[in-house]
């Protein structure tokens, strides 16, 4: 399902630090650790520690730094985000959208599925993130490496 990234214009712009500088959970968690700690259970927090290490491997594998678009969503700011699946794997800290304006990411991705699949990462179509990419660390239904929303 298509739907709009849930960052700030800052965290949208494209993100000058290090690129050697990985994504902290911090990032991930965009201050919703602190507002929503009754949501954030110790499995979210072990998935949301597998994600930043996945995601992070991807982002050195394809020599980019990227800010984090969307990373965990507690059930009410997903439920505010149009078009967010009720059942997104943000909610369960399995997913994060990166900051890809030019779609560099993806077209990485893309040509690189065999690096996708040797770090454990599935890939959202890039037709559907237009300016951002989706990632999860769990398959999707179908099973494929890119998939469809």
């Amino acid at each position: 399902m298509k739907h709009m990234a849930d960052s700030s214009p800052a965290r949208t712009a494209m993100d000058h630090r290090d690129r050697m500088r990985p994504i902290t959970l911090t990032e991930y968690f965009m201050g919703r650790d602190a507002e929503h700690s009754a949501e954030l259970t110790g499995p979210l927090r072990h998935n949301a520690q597998l994600m930043v290490a996945r995601a992070n491997a991807l982002l050195q594998r394809a020599g980019c730094a990227c800010a984090v678009n969307s990373g965990w969503r507690p059930q009410a700011v997903n439920a505010r985000l149009p078009n967010a699946s009720p059942r997104s794997r943000h909610l369960t800290c399995e997913a994060i959208d990166l900051n890809d304006p030019c779609d560099r990411l993806d077209g990485w991705c893309m040509a690189h599925l065999d690096a996708l699949e040797s770090i454990g990462l599935w890939l959202e179509h890039p037709d559907a993130t237009p300016g951002w990419c989706h990632v999860q660390i769990v398959p999707p239904r179908s099973r494929r490496r890119v998939f469809e929303p």
